[in-house]
């Protein structure tokens, strides 16, 4: 088994119109390593704006921006400014919460 493996990330709202601008596919496949890598590194990695990134979705669940991504995850950003309600977090998901904190 290689030291990587591959997952499909996916970008909602507005961070899915910046990314086809800039001539960049909304849905893509990354290599994850082995042993993890924070949200926040693969969200730069993919050239998203953080200021602009609220949260990540991980296996159906939200996160922070610090939670760690590992390979065969199904993952999703999710864009500043969408509805808490949306997600069942009043006033957003990710804002000001740190990892594994729910509302």
């Amino acid at each position: 088994m290689s030291a990587d493996s591959t997952t499909t990330v996916r970008m909602f709202g507005t961070l899915h119109t910046f990314r086809e601008a800039h001539g960049l596919p909304s849905e893509t496949e990354v290599a994850i390593p082995a042993e993890g890598c924070a949200a926040r590194v693969l969200a730069s990695e993919l050239d998203l704006p953080l200021e602009k990134v609220d949260c990540v979705f991980v296996n159906h669940q939200i996160y922070s921006l610090d939670h760690c991504i590992h390979p065969g995850d199904e993952v999703a950003f999710v864009p500043a400014g969408v509805p808490g309600a949306i997600h069942g977090f009043p006033g957003g998901c990710g804002a000001g919460r740190g990892e594994g904190e729910s509302a």
